[in-house]
């Protein structure tokens, strides 16, 4: 229903009442002068429209809401300024809402809010044009400086009606010429309300100006997008129909083949490889070579095999870590029987990763003999970080390119292994292994260990550039892991940067429980027997750990145990289905002969002979030393295939004892009548080191005094010519030695009593340590005396040859180590 009003003149600005009903109007500034039609439904607005309709002059003060999103304004959401408006026409919508007419008459000011409920009415002042005194001249470069940046305005798309531009063209006043404009432009209801409320009418039309200016770089750069799409866009379907005419002549002519599919397929991969932009510039630069040129040309083939490469290298997927700490100890002691230290060093770095996503991975570098478990514990580091695996083996790798790729102009040209291992795991993030990195070779094709300095470096490796490729492969994601038997052959350089981490070996207790935690199931799997068809005992498995293998790690363990399981495996498949009890009584039917019995030497006292322990690349060993004298002239003889080092160990050894003959007993003149044999037995195996010094000389001093060295006590450490103990390495593989021999008395240099802490306690039980500090308290614990009292002179005597008297025995330490320690850990 639509009600019309008669025409009432409209009224001037002294006509206009103080107070009048309030419109809220959302989305839009309503301008003197400016009609336009509203929608309203808001009750308070309805009720507005009605009280302003009841009075003679249907006046109604307008002001725009600062915030459209709230539907119950209050008086601070209204702006002050606003335009009183005359109703002209009004229509009821069937929805109850209420479409009027408005025209703006003149600006006004809320001074005073007179009423809320049930709608807003204002106390209100119009708000009078100012006008300076400024020149007609600055006016009329207002208005067409104005009028100028419309015109550029519009001709940059902006939208005006041509009524509009009619009324702006003929339009001399600068108030209402900023008030057309702005509201015409379409701007933001905060920049429309700015211009509202300016009074001076040139400053307004300045102002408008300036949005006129600003609104013209927008529509220019704007334009200038459009212009850069619209150019790609015709680009693309131009490049589109040439292909697509193309083809169509290739299969009039009979010559279309499987090259464009192939080009076509390459170039799907490539984009769904996600590259880096240098990685994607240069394999699209090479698949439109191979596009160009004939399919049937070798650099084609060349080509197509390096593309191939490209798009199916990991670029940018990764494997999520697990970063749950509890679950991966759990996953560590689930696949390996102690290793705490290298399980703590894992834990440490899932927790710094998880404080620190984009942390670089560290080098780790497990050192140890044979059969102690490297390799597999890369898997179970892989498996608890919830990470793909890779092993590479360097062992006897001489060739650069295995590490960096053949260039591509190679016949048969590959990248290295190591972009070969990313490809294998699909993941950009793997734990890499890297297998006996000691064992490296060099030759005239180049030294691999060089070139692993830039795979290994965290500061190098984020742009690692393999031949092959010829782009660069982020490699500071990966987790490597190094292994190696020895650190000496491993170039300086590159164990600069890794961290080692040393794994000396087992004792017969961690054999015994790595034997029934893991070995037994594992071989019982192996051979498709179970626990119901064999019973190994805790003895039976003791005794073939002590006289079936001499070894550091639990490779040979395990093949005896294979060889038990196989021997049980024949006697079920022949029929004999029954339960198998191995036992310690008949052991030998299932593995011969006990390979390695207790010497005779170790039985009793022995005069010439003394035990010491040697560091070996399997572990640790106990070595003996044999010494004799016989009618001669006074020549050292040193046989066993003894090395330089221990060959000047064995020297000074005899130095000391002839420099302390008279202390300890001896002829001097005896060094000049007879001969002096050193014997290290085992002749065919190569030995060497510097802690052996300490054995020689015992050996000399037991063999030239007549006194037997005591059968369980073993000794370590390198001797000078004035007799003092030098430190030595390897103790935690010395100790297992004397382990497996069943040694319970320990000579060591004092110097070296600090690194028992790095032992596992459990290892100590049972031994005692005796720490000495020169040759004299060496030889007052090792040789057993028929006159004790006798020696103990003879010895502390010949400490003070110089004169000046000094007693030492009280500098002899001895510490039984007894602490009770878990059979399990």
């Amino acid at each position: 229903m639509t009600e019309d009003y008669p025409e009432i003149p409209t009224p001037s600005i002294d006509q206009i009442p103080d107070e009048l009903p309030l419109l809220p109007v959302r989305d839009i500034v309503v301008f003197p002068y400016m009609v336009l039609p509203l929608f309203v439904g808001r009750n308070i607005s309805i009720k507005a429209i009605e009280a302003a309709l009841l009075s003679s002059n249907r006046l109604i003060f307008l002001t725009t809401q600062k915030n459209q999103e709230v539907e119950v304004p209050e008086t601070q959401d209204l702006y002050q300024v606003g335009t009183v408006g005359i109703i002209m026409r009004m229509l009821k919508l069937p929805d109850a809402r209420i479409k009027i007419l408005i025209q703006g008459v003149t600006k006004a000011r809320i001074q005073e809010f007179t009423q809320t409920n049930p709608f807003f009415s204002a106390r209100i002042e119009t708000c009078t044009e100012l006008s300076t005194a400024l020149p007609s001249l600055e006016k009329e470069a207002t208005v067409r400086s104005t009028r100028e940046a419309l015109g550029k305005v519009i001709g940059l798309g902006k939208i005006f009606m041509p009524d509009v531009l009619t009324v702006i063209e003929n339009m001399e006043e600068p108030g209402r010429l900023a008030d057309i404009i702005s509201s015409n432009l379409g701007l933001n209801v905060e920049t429309t309300q700015g211009v509202l409320e300016i009074e001076d009418p040139l400053l307004r039309l300045r102002r408008v100006n300036e949005i006129l200016g600003n609104e013209q770089d927008v529509l220019s750069m704007q334009q200038k997008i459009q212009a850069e799409a619209k150019g790609e866009m015709d680009k693309t379907q131009r490049e589109y129909f040439l292909r697509e005419q193309l083809k169509a002549i290739q299969k009039e002519l009979g010559e279309l083949d499987d090259r464009s599919e192939e080009v076509a397929e390459f170039r799907r991969k490539i984009q769904e490889a996600t590259m880096p932009d240098k990685v994607l510039k240069e394999a699209e630069k090479q698949l439109k070579r191979l596009e160009k040129m004939h399919q049937d040309t070798a650099e084609a083939g060349t080509i197509r095999t390096y593309l191939e490469w490209m798009v199916e290298l990991p670029w940018n997927h990764h494997s999520e870590d697990n970063l749950n700490i509890p679950q991966a100890s759990q996953v560590l002691h689930e696949d390996h029987y102690d290793l705490e230290r290298v399980k703590e060093r894992i834990l440490e770095y899932l927790a710094v990763r998880k404080l620190k996503a984009n942390m670089k991975g560290p080098i780790l570098c497990f050192v140890g003999p044979p059969g102690v478990g490297k390799t597999s514990l890369g898997k179970s580091i892989a498996r608890a970080m919830g990470r793909e695996f890779v092993r590479m083996s360097l062992g006897g790798t001489r060739d650069e390119a295995e590490i960096r790729g053949h260039r591509r102009t190679y016949v048969g040209a590959l990248p290295g292994r190591i972009v070969q291992g990313i490809k294998q795991a699909g993941t950009n993030n793997p734990v890499f292994m890297l297998d006996e990195v000691d064992k490296i070779g060099t030759d005239f094709r180049g030294d691999p260990s060089a070139a692993l300095l830039e795979v290994l470096d965290p500061e190098q490796n984020h742009a690692f550039m393999d031949h092959y490729l010829g782009v660069p492969v982020d490699l500071s994601k990966v987790m490597f892991i190094t292994t190696a038997n020895l650190t000496d052959p491993i170039l300086s350089a590159l164990r600069d940067r890794m961290e080692i981490i040393e794994i000396p070996g087992y004792s017969e207790e961690e054999k015994l429980g790595i034997a029934q935690r893991y070995l037994i199931p594992r071989q019982l799997e192996e051979h498709g027997i179970t626990e119901e068809h064999l019973l190994l005992t805790d003895p039976c498995l003791a005794r073939i750990i002590s006289q079936y293998t001499r070894e550091a790690g639990v490779r040979n363990l395990e093949r005896e145990l294979a060889n038990v399981m196989r021997k049980v495996a024949k006697h079920i498949a022949e029929g004999k289905i029954k339960q198998h009890q191995v036992t310690p009584r008949n052991l030998n039917h299932y593995l011969g002969v006990p390979k390695y019995v207790p010497d005779q030497e170790q039985e009793k006292d022995e005069v010439g002979i003394s035990t010491g322990l040697a560091w070996t690349e399997t572990g640790g060993d106990v070595l003996y030393i044999e010494t004799s004298a016989i009618k001669g002239k006074g020549l050292l003889t040193l046989t066993g295939h003894l090395g330089e080092v221990m060959k000047e160990s064995a020297h000074a050894a005899l130095t000391y004892i002839r420099s302390q003959a008279k202390s300890l007993g001896i002829d001097p003149d005896i060094f000049a009548k007879q001969d002096i044999h050193v014997h290290v037995p085992a002749g065919a195996i190569p030995k060497d080191g510097p802690s052996a010094g300490i054995t020689i000389a015992t050996a000399l001093a037991s063999c030239l005094t007549n006194q037997p060295v005591k059968r369980d006590l073993a000794m370590t450490g390198e001797v000078t010519l004035r007799g003092r103990i030098l430190a030595i390495g390897g103790l935690k593989e010395k100790v297992l030695a004397a382990k497996r021999a069943h040694i319970k008395t320990i000579v060591m240099p004092k110097r070296n009593q600090k690194d028992l802490n790095d032992i596992p306690k459990h290892l100590l039980r049972g031994l005692q340590f005796i720490y000495v500090e020169n040759m004299s308290e060496v030889l007052k614990v090792a040789l057993r005396p028929k006159n004790r009292h006798t020696l103990n002179s003879a010895i502390t005597h010949g400490n003070n040859s110089s004169g000046r008297r000094k007693k030492v025995a009280s500098s002899v330490t001895r510490r039984p180590l007894r602490q009770t320690v878990p059979k399990t850990r």
